[in-house]
């Protein structure tokens, strides 16, 4: 890279203009990655939470595909898959979007109603699941500003619900026998509550400034808050727990008198084209389920179509960038050749500079959105993370070295005759 750190040093003005507008770039993709990713976090992270492998969804009549806003499975239902073959747990879970009021102040909440042995934070005593939780989580908050990011999540996810699995034939019966999970079994970090008690997450107590032994209102019930938990979010409202038998009451107040849940939470490996069809539901994976809720596809996939945009745009802006730059040196490389340098270690020579200028100029942009980001997740959902930083700036360093090898071409594989010109 003789001729390229020359280059680099005595035509420092132009370099540090291309620097500039790479890292320019890299701070508007880094900084719609992690808002994106914020988002994503505040819509589905309750879900991913659940301690669960798929989750059954009733698809009524006239509708193509499941939701969360309109399923409604019954007890002869969440029975029917308890006894099939390969089920080790069946747990009803109600959603329920509610105002929560305390003694100074209200906020709209998610409620969730849990069995007793059964949390968003995973089953009592499940830190494998926890743990696992917890890098799932990481990919997806990364990898939803990669375009490439549905798969990485999956990994996450599996990751999960395979401790989940782990965790959930640790909770059956003496006997082996399939249950429906109603018991008590023990508390955890953000266990679930005991009935006429309500668990809230750390974001629900601040909105709703309660704290453990405080009361809250929902629907006209009171709940005195047993646990503090870490977040969880539901469609951009924060989660709370209740007892699921609280829940079918709450849902009978507010106009649902026969609701039994929202979805089943199926944990084990039978086989789910014949659980779907004795069952008469739709069960799905917790990645698969997060398209059963409207918002996280419509918000999400907006904001990913915008992010891959932004790396087309970044690649074809680089990419002309390097264009220019070796227009004008033609010169210098058609001299190279006719000394006899080959066309690789021009190449080499070429594409190492452009490496060095995009390692530089990324390396900055990463930075600052680290920075920045960090201020403004203050305020915002912004989400900072190896996979909303490293991830995009890797990308774009591939974008941009293809833009320069598109650009080097014309020069690398003409005649040094032809490049000199033909009156030299």
């Amino acid at each position: 890279m003789f001729v390229a750190l020359r280059d680099l040093r005595f035509a420092r003005g132009r370099f540090l203009l291309i620097g500039a507008v790479v890292t320019l770039i890299t701070v508007l993709v880094g900084f719609l990655s992690g808002l994106t990713g914020g988002l994503a976090t505040q819509n589905i992270s309750g879900i991913l939470a659940l301690p669960a492998d798929r989750l059954a969804f009733t698809v009524p009549s006239g509708d193509d595909a499941p939701s969360f806003s309109t399923s409604a499975p019954t007890r002869d239902q969440a029975d029917t898959i308890a006894a099939m073959p390969g089920v080790s747990r069946v747990d009803p879970l109600g959603i329920s979007q509610l105002r929560a009021e305390s003694a100074t102040t209200g906020t709209a909440v998610a409620v969730f109603g849990v069995p007793a042995d059964f949390s968003v934070s995973g089953p009592v005593g499940d830190t494998a699941g926890s743990a696992a939780l917890s890098d799932g989580m990481k990919t997806f908050s990364g990898a939803v500003g990669d375009t490439a990011g549905s798969a990485a999540l999956s990994d996450g996810t599996n990751a999960f619900s395979a401790s989940a699995e782990g965790a959930s034939a640790n909770s059956r019966s003496a006997e082996g026998t399939n249950t429906i999970s109603e018991s008590a079994l023990g508390t955890n970090a953000f266990s679930a509550p005991s009935e006429g008690t309500i668990a809230l997450s750390a974001t629900a107590a601040a909105e709703l400034d309660a704290d453990i032994g405080d009361e809250v209102t929902i629907a006209g019930t009171s709940f005195r808050v047993e646990t503090v938990g870490p977040d969880a979010w539901y469609s951009h409202t924060p989660v709370v727990e209740v007892r699921i038998a609280d829940w079918r009451a709450l849902a009978e107040a507010t106009g649902s008198p026969d609701a039994f849940a929202t979805v089943l939470a199926v944990s084990g490996a039978p086989d789910w084209a014949a659980v779907d069809a004795e069952a008469g539901v739709v069960s799905e994976t917790l990645v698969g389920s997060l398209t059963a809720l409207s918002a996280f596809r419509s918000e999400v996939g907006s904001l990913l179509l915008m992010v891959a945009m932004l790396f087309g745009i970044s690649g074809l802006v680089i990419g002309a960038f390097f264009t220019v730059w070796t227009m004008q040196r033609q010169g210098d490389v058609a001299v190279l050749k006719a000394l006899g340098a080959s066309t690789r270690s021009l190449a080499r020579d070429a594409l190492g500079q452009a490496l060095l200028v995009l390692l530089v100029g990324i390396g900055t942009g990463i930075g600052l959105v680290a920075i920045l980001g960090a201020l403004a997740g203050q305020t915002l959902p912004f989400l900072i993370s190896p996979l909303t930083t490293l991830v995009p700036g890797a990308i774009m360093i591939a974008l941009g070295l293809a833009g320069a090898a598109f650009a080097l071409r014309s020069v690398t594989s003409a005649d040094p005759l032809t490049a000199l010109g033909g009156n030299r």
